[in-house]
């Protein structure tokens, strides 16, 4: 059914149809075609859409079109296949013209021949038959509301703009709710008088609302519709609005004595309440009285709840000042020892940075020392080769001695490449070592075997804390590691494991974001079934050193001197077979790309 418009601009649907018309002969024959008046216009529904410039509800669904043309068609303007005049007309390369439909149809059957002269068909010889399309539309026909006594003519592309405007084309209730469906010129007399559903007003309150909906609203919810009392009283009729109040002063309705909850059960019609009451004024005195009487013992017992409390108010009260007063004695210690940790961390910050200067010096001393103690083993046993090559080059000549000479240069020279191999050879083992066990995601897992030997060298002096392996938040990111105080450190010493964070210089600290602002947390494992682990964590501060971009070998380390005491590790199930493990996490998930 095709869109069109009812006269108050609703948008309403006209039909078209495949099928032959009543009325209508369908187009037969190779030259003349018969077009007969018709009595109804039974249009199929279809929607009413521009396809290819002509308006898909305009065209049938099937086949050919069947409107009723003034002049009878020429046999070219007919499909070859369903005998009507073309709609969408198609050519084949046989040059016979059929309708879109029905060309399809035919290419839809296993080798396609076609109708008018058995010559096989293909899909892509076949092409729109524009020209003649242009001049069907051309064509003169009658109003498709013929049958309701339309005498318009216009062409064929006319039908749609007509049909929008036609008096007589049938369309449905604008309202949308009625089913019937009528002329357009039809509709003011159909929404004035004959619609179910057209819209009314309540006689009674005035109230708008559809036909149907009149009757129950009268029923149910009409505030000035007449009622009847349901008591039967006098009334015989009044307001629905007025009913609840009148239920109230209504002489036949059953109530209940208004001394009710004084203790009075009797129950009657409101006309015979006042005899009740007058005859039995002085039962309702007595009841009053009663009731007053308990009212006042009551009234007693609370005044004596009250006196009681109220002599204890005065000390609840003092009580009360009392703890305030420890409160405001407590706040002030409190903001006492905030001001004296605050200061003691400033102290232990300052102390740790400054005996971390003396052990780099240290471990800078402890280095040379071993190198001298090399370097004289060395000379010694060089020494010793020396006079041992004397002793033997005395009895002989001076060429001997000219041998020994440069014997004694060859061994110079090879103890110097032995000595250039041995440390290259120790610095690709330990750069082995580092990259075998590097981590790069910003996790390390130090595992720390031998603690108790560990533990007693620390408490000794002899090796005070440990490095871990360095680690790394990405391969172009910080490079890092951790350092552990097996006896502890500062205020830890003796009674704690100290554990630190230390950032080192990397290869590409030129391209990262400094200072240094990264999440850390430390963890010492818990190696039992419960994993109960330990641990903390900071957010660096960007003012201190130890997170600045670092312009020696380290900065200073910065974690926990009390990180866990040692009852609690030694106690527990942190360590076994003699290890222990230590986690240290940086929150890389904020981190740029270098």
């Amino acid at each position: 059914m095709s869109a069109g418009r009812s006269a108050d601009g609703r948008e309403v649907r006209f039909p078209s149809s495949s099928g032959a018309l009543p009325g209508h002969a369908p187009l037969s024959g190779s030259t003349h075609h018969t077009a007969l008046h018709r009595p109804a216009n039974p249009w199929p529904p279809s929607d009413f859409t521009a396809s290819q410039g002509v308006p898909a509800g305009f065209q049938p669904l099937h086949g050919g079109f069947r409107d009723h043309f003034v002049e009878t068609p020429e046999a070219k303007y007919c499909c070859e296949a369903c005998r009507l005049v073309l709609c969408q007309p198609r050519q084949t390369e046989c040059g016979h013209r059929f309708c879109q439909s029905c060309i399809n149809e035919i290419l839809s059957h296993p080798n396609p021949v076609c109708p008018a002269d058995m010559e096989p068909l293909f899909k892509d010889k076949i092409f729109r038959d524009v020209c003649c399309h242009r001049e069907i539309m051309a064509l003169k026909v009658y109003c498709r509301s013929e049958a309701n006594g339309c005498q318009e003519q216009m062409s064929l592309q006319q039908i749609p703009d007509h049909l929008n405007v036609c008096p007589f084309f049938e369309v449905p209730c604008p309202l949308g709710k009625c089913k019937e469906r009528m002329m357009r010129k039809e509709i003011p007399d159909h929404l004035s008088w004959k619609c179910k559903h057209r819209e009314t007003s309540c006689e009674f309150c005035m109230t708008k609302m559809p036909l149907t909906d009149l009757q129950k609203h009268k029923e149910t919810v009409c505030p000035a519709f007449p009622v009847s009392c349901p008591n039967h009283c006098s009334f015989s009729s009044l307001p629905r609005s007025e009913l609840s109040n009148h239920q109230h002063d209504c002489p036949k309705a059953q109530v209940s004595c208004q001394f009710h909850r004084y203790g009075c059960t009797f129950k009657s019609l409101n006309q015979d309440m006042r005899q009740h009451e007058s005859t039995f004024a002085a039962e309702h005195l007595r009841m009053m009285a009663n009731r007053s009487s308990t009212l006042e013992g009551k009234v007693e017992d609370v005044k004596g709840e009250l006196l009681e409390r109220c002599k204890v108010l005065p000390a609840l009260s003092s009580r009360l000042s009392e703890l305030e007063n420890q409160n405001d004695e407590l706040r002030e210690k409190n903001r006492q020892m905030e001001q004296k940790m605050a200061t003691m961390q400033k102290l232990m910050s300052s102390h740790s940075e400054k005996l971390l200067e003396v052990e780099l010096e240290l471990r800078s001393l402890r280095v040379l020392r071993d190198e001298v103690e090399n370097l004289r083993g060395t000379l010694e046993n060089v020494r010793t080769r020396l006079n041992a090559l004397e002793q033997g080059g005395r009895s002989g000549t001076g060429s001997t001695t000219h041998t020994l000479a440069s014997l004694e240069t060859q061994l110079s020279r090879h103890d110097d490449m032995l000595s250039v191999h041995d440390i290259r050879l120790a610095d690709m083992d330990l750069r082995f070592q580092v990259l075998e066990t590097a981590s790069y995601n910003g996790t390390l897992i130090w595992k720390i075997r031998d603690y108790k030997r560990r533990k007693q060298e620390a408490v000794a002096a002899k090796t005070l804390s440990l490095y871990s392996q360095p680690f790394y938040t990405g391969y172009f990111g910080y490079k890092m590691c951790a350092r552990v105080y097996l006896n502890g450190d500062g205020m830890g010493k003796g009674t704690h494991l100290s554990l630190f964070f230390v950032v080192m210089r990397g290869e590409y600290d030129a391209l990262l974001p400094w200072p240094f602002k990264q999440k850390v947390t430390l963890m010492l494992m818990d190696q039992g079934p419960s994993r109960k682990h330990l641990g903390d964590a900071f957010k660096p501060d960007p003012n201190s050193s130890s997170f600045r971009r670092p312009a020696a070998e380290m900065n200073i380390a910065s974690g926990c001197p009390l990180f866990v005491s040692q009852s609690v590790l030694e106690t527990g199930s942190y360590i076994k077979d003699d290890t222990i493990f230590i986690k240290v996490t940086v929150d890389t998930s904020d981190l740029p790309d270098p």
